[in-house]
């Protein structure tokens, strides 16, 4: 990928660069160097000391209590169905690789990562049926959602297109990423697959849509060329965010 990335489309574009297929819709800027901090959530909600180094997710199955109206807040809202590998990407987005086992989530997650002044709160909740309850509850304090697939899935990409639609049609102007994860899985399907397969040409204009195909490898000294493209552009839609907001 080029350093200095502008990048403007008005559609959802799909473009393969470096093994990597992407369909960004915001501009990319220049990527900069950024430290990440692991961030644990006490029972009641409140936040526990930040470590600096790779440790193993944990999770909790009470809610975590998030206050910030969505004027004032920074929260990546990171949803999919169980076995997508959110976890596993979220320690990436962290880290920078994944050089231990994690759990898969059984509750909710979270993160935040640092870029100069800039901090985003990344909070995921488990894809099962149960965990799917709370998943609009938090809908309302996120100014990006992250939604991802198992591109190796196939029999549940109907699943996974229902959740979507549902989730945009209850917030119609909430921009959304969506990781087509486990590239790298024999028979994974393609991005553009993926994104005729959820209908996604009908959740609403390109401008708040971006596709990206990546893939978690355990040992890697560093992340998948797509998931650093993923986190950036995650950093960069926030940070859009707050300059209309302001």
């Amino acid at each position: 990928m080029p350093g200095a990335r502008e990048i403007g489309l008005v559609g959802a574009a799909l473009a393969l660069t470096g093994g990597v297929a992407c369909a960004v819709c915001y501009l990319r800027k220049t990527r900069e160097p950024e430290k990440t901090e692991k961030e644990e959530l006490n029972e009641d909600g409140s936040r526990g000391e930040h470590v600096h180094k790779a440790t193993k997710t944990d999770t909790a199955l009470k809610a975590p209590v998030i206050t910030e109206p969505r004027t004032a807040g920074t929260q990546v809202l990171v949803l999919g169905l169980d076995g997508a590998g959110k976890t596993s990407l979220l320690h990436c987005f962290a880290t920078g690789s994944l050089e231990q086992d994690v759990c898969p989530t059984q509750g909710f997650n979270a993160i935040s990562i640092n870029k100069e002044e800039l901090q985003i709160e990344f909070l995921e909740i488990g894809g099962t049926e149960k965990l799917r309850d709370y998943w609009r509850m938090y809908l309302c304090k996120a100014h990006v959602l992250v939604f991802v697939v198992d591109s190796s899935d196939p029999e549940r990409f109907p699943l996974a297109k229902r959740l979507v639609h549902q989730l945009l049609s209850a917030d119609p102007c909430l921009p959304l990423v969506l990781l087509a994860n486990k590239q790298d899985v024999p028979g994974a399907r393609g991005i553009t697959d993926l994104y005729e397969a959820l209908d996604l040409g009908n959740v609403g204009d390109g401008h708040r849509l971006s596709v990206i195909g990546t893939q978690v490898k355990k040992g890697k000294s560093e992340a998948n060329a797509g998931v650093q493209d993923a986190r950036d552009l995650i950093i960069e839609m926030i940070d859009h965010q707050l300059c209309i907001l302001k």
